[in-house]
């Protein structure tokens, strides 16, 4: 098979190319220069597709003796996950651009892109696993749930899955990585994993999005409709944020105040307490399959599928409920222009018995039953 194996200059990438390798593939290495700044350095674990990542790379690929290629992605990268981001921040949700980086880039420019030049598959260190069942790819959770990263990768598709290959699989534990990629000598076997929002490395999401969106100072109230307070942008403020609100007056009770609600239309940030922020219901657009869509969802609440969701890379997944909607029609403007963001497509409706809580609505809800990824979709409503 002749594969494609995408390194980030990370180990995870170093010892899925290696493995390939191993495994009697024909294997090119790629690096994806997505940084507009090519002078940009990693600052110990923040950031990623630095230029320091990319010497990496250059390195494993030369022990491995394999072709390695930079591909300048900057362009598709800025349109499609920073754009898409500030897009999302303005309207007063919070994305995540890792799932909308593997979405349209990792998995789907770069794929398209490997798929045209010959190559069969695209190698990454991901660890995941795809197992096959009557011909048709499904993708399933790492067993080890400090590092499955199926979440992320619940935006993939059946076709795109067809040409993914995981060689470190759903069975590898992290120290057992770094372990192997010690032994081949590898110079990245102890790089520090990077976190954050890439193009955000110094992790102050609020100071970077106040050089990209027009900010309007606006009213903090309570539940009530008390002003508490006044902020310098409410599109900076995300749901569940609790410091950084600058409220002088304190609650009766002294407990701590969170952010309830984000309304860009007037302006205003509403603050509660904790148990404002506890949700059982959610309706996601953007629905996509992992695999063959499941058969058990019907149309309504009463025709749902028993299944679990998680909403965050790291969180826990809950028992739920899954049915689907009807289509959205195209999206109104708002009194700022602003569109709404709510393309047409099916709706992904989700019901907990468990509340969750702090569910922002621009986040991604994946749908799971048992081990396998069904599906996803992007949290547009929450209720309780």
């Amino acid at each position: 098979m002749k594969v494609l194996a995408a390194m980030s200059g990370g180990v995870d990438s170093a010892v899925a190319a290696a493995r390939a390798k191993d495994a009697g593939h024909e294997v090119v290495g790629v690096h994806l220069a997505l940084s507009r700044m090519p002078g940009t350095l990693r600052t110990g674990s923040r950031g990623c597709c630095t230029i320091e990542d990319s010497r990496d790379a250059a390195r494993v690929a030369g022990m491995l003796d394999i072709p390695f290629y930079v591909w300048d992605f900057s362009e598709r990268f800025k349109e499609d996950i920073v754009d898409d981001f500030i897009a999302e921040y303005s309207q007063g949700r919070t994305p995540n651009p890792c799932m909308r980086c593997n979405e349209r880039i990792k998995f789907a420019a770069l794929l398209d892109r490997a798929l045209a030049l010959g190559f069969d598959a695209i190698a990454t260190g991901h660890y995941a696993e795809i197992q096959w069942v009557d011909g048709h790819p499904q993708l399933h959770r790492g067993q080890d749930m400090n590092k499955d990263q199926s979440y992320v990768l619940g935006v993939l598709t059946e076709e795109q899955l067809r040409h993914c290959y995981f060689p470190i699989g759903a069975s590898a534990a992290k120290a057992d990585v770094r372990a192997e990629a010690a032994e081949r000598g590898f110079p990245v076997a102890n790089k520090p994993d990077s976190y954050d929002i890439c193009f955000i490395p110094d992790g102050n999401t609020k100071a970077w999005l106040a050089d990209k969106i027009p900010m309007r100072p606006g009213l903090i109230k309570d539940k009530e409709g008390e002003v508490l307070g006044e902020h310098d942008g409410a599109q900076s403020y995300t749901i569940g944020q609790r410091k950084g609100l600058g409220i002088d007056k304190p609650t009766a009770d002294g407990k701590p105040r969170y952010v309830v609600d984000v309304d860009t239309r007037t302006n205003t940030v509403t603050v509660g307490q904790r148990p404002d922020l506890s949700i059982t219901r959610l309706t996601g657009i953007r629905t996509t399959w992992c695999g063959q869509p499941p058969e058990g969802a019907g149309s309504s609440e009463d025709q749902a599928m028993e299944c679990e969701v998680q909403i965050r890379a790291h969180a826990e997944p809950v028992p739920a409920r899954m049915w689907m909607g009807e289509y959205l029609p195209d999206p109104p403007e708002t009194e700022f222009n602003v569109p709404q963001a709510r393309p047409a497509g099916q709706l992904m409706h989700i019901s907990v018995d468990e509340p969750l809580s702090g569910v922002a609505p621009g986040q991604t809800m994946v749908v799971y039953d048992g081990t396998r990824v069904l599906g996803q979709a992007t949290i547009d409503r929450t209720a309780a």
